[in-house]
This record gives structure tokens, C-alpha cells and sequence, in this order.
């Protein structure tokens, strides 16, 4: 890659970032997208816009301080101990990568008055070198004094990373302690999740079945449809008097099929009188699933959170996948749909989930060799140069972009009784990814095509060392790769547009409502991998190549920032979610 490329690249990334910052700045102002930037504040009913009103500030990067000084149990109190454990990993890895770089990048000159490339490129006419390659590992010649450093530099990394690892396992665990020992009351605490339920004998319900060992019973079936019916024409209704209240007028439905045809009748009093035409019908069908229509799961409350735990850490069969208790998650954790599943369905829809997988990672080897090509091809002309230094980023982030939500699917249909045990699996499944795929993929992919000519020419025993001069140069990609990931991506995250531009336009066609638009999350499916091969590119070229550590200092920092920007108090916070 030319250094011009490479300069170009990194001056679009922050040019988009510069227009997304003033997006940003623009629509934390406009109280009509408080739903999207305030939804935490908004949830907990407190005003999202009282502090920035108090303050009458133009300066749109007050934030940086608000969010700077942020104490952790405002954190833990707002967003929960999930959001401060995420944000005690993005804190390690930047003062693991700071610390790194102390020693590391000293290594920078004396890698570059070494003429290792210099001299391969005499002896061999085809190789080219750039200047960035110079500064790398690979511009050391064999047995030289230079390898000393870079020797000392491994051990330097080796030891920061495990002590910064352990001091934030002592942060994780008090700050979890501390959570624990709270006064607060939640219900979860109180509740155990009972599954594989044994089928009851003939003369008792299975509420009497569970009885026996509980006090409380969950059931579903008929009585949810009616509910969701009720949910819709709810909905139906709330847009309707949100139209009657915005244009004065009152909102108009067509009676046929999909609401396109058919007469024009008014929205509010049909969907009121159908409200209460389904409610007894609800209830009637409450009680009749309670007698007769009941699953092979509960909800189990106990009186007193010891007695919740004991509960949920008992044997109580002898014969395993019967009477499977767990410690129940919050209520709307929970993945309904899956917790009926008896065990051999989740054994058989588990290995079904693992063979997608497998079958996917083969599958995006693919794009990702192509990607290696052209991060490696020979772009003639100046303009194409700077296409080629920035393309094959952009397509490597929109595979991995679409590839979050599929794996979350795939997650939920495994028969997980819980959503954050989903995002746990897609978590794992999402590493795997990228670690076999772009960390180890495109290294594979990009060194062999690097060095192809070199492994037809030179004898067997000489690719060792071709691998040690090429492997040093994809590090060019992957620093444009990071450097597009802290402009671009944080850009997107902290801006929130495309969340602003679908809630607007549904609100605008669709005629949906703010209750409508459910709390976000800070997204921990597709973070933490993404973060996770960041910092695992970072530490395994932080020797061969040093000048990635900067960037990867600037990844975890900026994404520090904006994601306590994102959980922190009312009166410093423009984002928000809801964890």
C-alpha cells in the first residue's frame, strides 16, 4: 500500500466522521429524537433534555467532559453491571495498548535503518516496497542486533496484557460484589426458571404437578394470540389519537384486505369497541389455559432471594433433562417461544445451529479472499490507488455487518431459555468469525498472494523466511482497516442515523408511535467481537508492525468515550440505552 493511499484512506474516514459528529451535533438538540438518543432517561421517566436546557450550551463536544467524569456508580445505577464490565474491557485493552506502546514503538526507527527490503528488491526486480513497510519487523535482516528489541518488546506486551488482565478481574468482581450486596429489589432475584417438566399423573393438573415443588406456574398457547390481537388493535388505536393529536383530524382506515380496499371507516371507536369485545375473551381463555392447556415450564417465585438460590443450584431428579432449574433472567429477557422446548429438542436443534455455523465460516471464506485480492492487487493510477486502500475495509465491514444479525438469529432458534444467553452464543460463534476468517483468513489469503512468486521460485526451505518479510506488510491493511472502524463505525454510533432515519420514516409512513420503538441496547453481539479481533490484531502485529498500536490506542479510546457517553447520567448524556 502507497503512502499516498494510505493518507487518502485515512483522510476520507475522517471526513465522514467530521460530517457524522455534526449529525450528531445537530440532532441531540431536536427534542422530537429523544426517543432514539434518550431512551434510558426516557424509560427511568426522567427528562433527557433538563440538563441540556439548564446549561444553554452551543458547544457540541460537551459531552467529552460530561462523559469523561461520569463516576461508575452512576454508570452501574443507569445502564447496569453488564454496560461497567464492558466498559472496564474497553479501559484494559486501551491501557494495555498505551502501556505496549511505550516500548514498542521505539522499535519503529530501528526497524527503518535496517535495508533488509532494500536488498530483496535488488536481488529481485518484481518486489516493491513502500515506506510504512519499511518501519515494520520485516525490514530486519536475519541475525541481526535489531531482533534483540523486538525480543524484549514480546515479553514487555506478555506482561502488561496479563497484569491489566488481572486488575480488571479484581474491578469485575467487585464490581459485581457490590451489585449483589445493593438494597435494591429485583424481581429476577426472586425467581427460578423450571424446565424439562415431567408429564403430571391423570387425576392432577400440571399446576399441581409443579405445586408440589413450587408455588407459581407460567402457561401460554390460545390466550397469547387474543392478547396479541389486543396488543394490535392497542397500537392501532395510539396511532390514531397520535395523528387526531398532531393534524387535528381524526385517522382513517379502509376495512379490506391489508387496509387498501374497502370502505373508509374511523380509526378510534372501531379499535375501541374491538378492545372491549376481546377482553373477556382474554380472560375466559386465561383461566382455561390455567386449567388445561399447560407446558413443560414454569416461572417459580420464592419469598426470599436465599431461598430463590438454593432452588436454583438443587438436583431435584435423578434422571437428567427432567426438572432443569435455572436462575431466572428480567422479564423481558426471557424468549418465550423456547422455553416449552423439552432437552432432546434443544440437543438436536443445537447441533442443526453448529452446522449452519460451520457450514458459514466455509462459506465466507470466500468474500474475504476476495478482499485479500484487492487489498493486494497493484492499482495502476493514483485514483484507483485510493479506492484500493479504502475498499476492501469498506466490503470487509459489511459482511461482518450483516453477518451480527444472522448469527443472533440463528442464537435464538437453539432453544435458549434467555436473550443474553443468545447474545452470548452469537458472541462466540461471531469471534470464531472473525478470528478464522478475517484475522487468520486474510493473513493466510493475503501472505500467500503476496508472496506467491516467491514460494514457485525459492527452494523449501526458504519460505520461513519469505513468511517472516510478508507477513509484517498486511499489517497496512488492517491499520486502515481499525482506522475505519474508530472513524467510521464510532462515527455511526455515536451519531445514531440510521436508528434516526427508520424511526423517523415508520413515524412519517407507518405511522408508528414512540411507545412503538423499543429501548436499544449498547448492541453487544456485534461490539464485542468487532472489539475482540481489533485488539487481538493489535497485540499480534504489535511487534512486527508497532505503528498499529496508535490506532488501536485511538479505537478503544474514542470507543470508551462514546460508550460512556452512552450510559452515563442525564445531565452529561446525549445517547442512551437501556441494558
Amino acid at each position: 500500500m502507497e503512502f499516498v493511499s494510505f493518507l487518502a484512506s485515512l483522510g476520507v474516514s475522517f471526513l465522514v466522521f467530521a460530517v457524522l459528529m455534526l449529525v450528531f451535533s445537530w440532532s441531540q438538540r431536536k427534542p422530537c429524537n429523544a426517543v432514539i438518543c434518550y431512551p434510558n432517561q426516557i424509560l427511568r421517566s426522567l427528562d433527557p433534555l433538563e440538563g441540556r436546557r439548564r446549561r444553554r450550551t452551543t458547544n457540541s463536544l460537551v459531552w467529552i467532559k460530561g462523559a469523561a467524569r461520569a463516576p461508575e456508580a452512576d454508570t452501574v445505577a443507569a445502564a447496569g453491571v453488564d454496560a461497567a464490565v464492558y466498559l472496564v474491557f474497553l479501559n484494559s485493552a486501551l491501557k494495555i495498548l498505551v502501556f505496549s506502546g511505550i516500548v514498542l514503538l521505539p522499535v519503529l526507527p530501528l526497524a527503518g535503518t535496517d535495508e533488509l527490503l532494500k536488498s530483496v528488491a535488488d536481488d529481485n526486480g518484481d518486489f516493491t516496497f513502500t515506506n510504512l513497510n519499511k518501519l515494520g519487523m520485516g525490514n530486519v535482516q536475519n541475525r541481526s542486533p535489531r531482533l534483540w528489541a523486538c525480543l524484549l518488546g514480546v515479553y514487555w506486551v506478555t506482561f502488561v496484557t496479563y497484569y491489566m488482565l488481572w486488575k480488571a478481574c479484581i474491578d469485575v468482581m467487585e464490581l459485581r460484589a457490590t451489585a449483589i450486596a445493593s438494597p435494591g429489589v429485583r424481581p429476577e432475584e426472586f425467581t427460578v426458571l423450571v424446565r424439562d417438566i415431567p408429564p403430571a399423573l391423570a387425576d392432577q393438573t400440571m399446576k399441581e404437578h409443579v405445586d408440589s415443588y413450587f408455588s407459581a406456574l407460567h402457561g401460554n398457547k390460545q390466550v397469547n394470540k387474543i392478547w396479541k390481537v389486543i396488543e394490535e388493535y392497542r397500537k392501532k388505536l395510539a396511532r390514531a389519537e397520535g395523528v387526531l393529536a398532531e393534524s387535528a383530524r381524526r385517522h382513517t382506515c379502509r376495512t379490506g384486505f391489508l387496509g387498501v380496499v374497502g370502505e373508509k371507516v374511523d380509526t378510534i371507536d372501531p379499535c375501541n369497541k374491538k378492545i372491549k369485545e376481546l377482553l373477556p375473551k382474554f380472560e375466559a381463555e386465561q383461566q382455561i389455559t390455567l386449567r388445561e392447556k399447560q407446558e413443560a415450564a414454569a416461572l417459580v417465585f420464592f419469598n426470599s432471594r436465599a431461598a430463590a438460590v438454593s432452588a436454583s443450584q438443587t438436583i431435584r431428579a435423578q434422571k437428567t433433562g427432567t426438572w432443569t432449574v435455572t436462575e431466572a433472567a428480567e422479564p423481558r429477557q426471557l424468549l418465550w417461544a423456547n422455553l416449552p422446548q423439552n432437552c432432546s429438542q434443544r440437543r438436536t436443534r443445537s447441533s442443526v445451529i453448529h452446522g449452519i455455523v460451520f457450514l458459514t465460516v466455509c462459506f465466507f471464506t470466500i468474500p474475504v479472499a476476495i478482499v485479500g485480492l484487492l487489498a493486494n492487487y497493484n492499482y495502476p493510477a493514483a485514483v484507483w490507488a485510493g479506492l484500493g486502500a479504502f475498499l476492501p475495509q469498506v466490503l470487509l465491514v459489511a459482511f461482518f455487518a450483516l453477518l451480527s444479525r444472522f448469527l443472533m438469529f440463528l442464537s435464538k432458534k437453539e432453544g435458549l431459555p434467555f436473550e443474553s444467553q443468545a447474545v452470548r452464543a452469537a458472541i462466540k460463534r461471531h469471534f470464531c468469525f472473525v478470528v478464522f476468517d478475517v484475522f487468520l483468513g486474510f493473513t493466510v489469503w493475503g501472505t500467500f498472494l503476496d508472496a506467491l512468486q516467491g514460494f514457485i521460485d525459492q527452494p523449501s526451505d526458504q519460505f520461513m523466511p519469505l513468511l517472516g518479510l510478508s507477513v509484517p506488510r498486511n499489517s497496512n491493511f488492517f491499520i486502515t482497516f481499525i482506522a475505519l472502524k474508530f472513524f467510521i463505525c464510532n462515527g455511526l454510533e455515536i451519531s445514531r442515523l440510521f436508528p434516526l432515519i427508520i424511526f423517523h420514516f415508520k413515524k412519517k409512513f407507518i405511522r408508528k408511535t414512540e411507545a412503538e420503538v423499543p429501548p436499544g441496547d449498547l448492541g453487544y453481539a456485534s461490539r464485542l467481537p468487532s472489539d475482540m479481533l481489533v485488539i487481538t490484531l493489535v497485540l499480534c502485529y504489535s511487534v512486527a508492525a508497532p505503528m498499529i498500536i496508535p490506532f488501536g490506542a485511538v479505537y478503544f479510546g474514542l470507543g470508551w468515550l462514546i460508550t460512556k457517553n452512552q450510559v452515563s447520567e442525564p445531565c452529561s448524556s446525549c445517547l442512551c440505552h437501556d441494558l
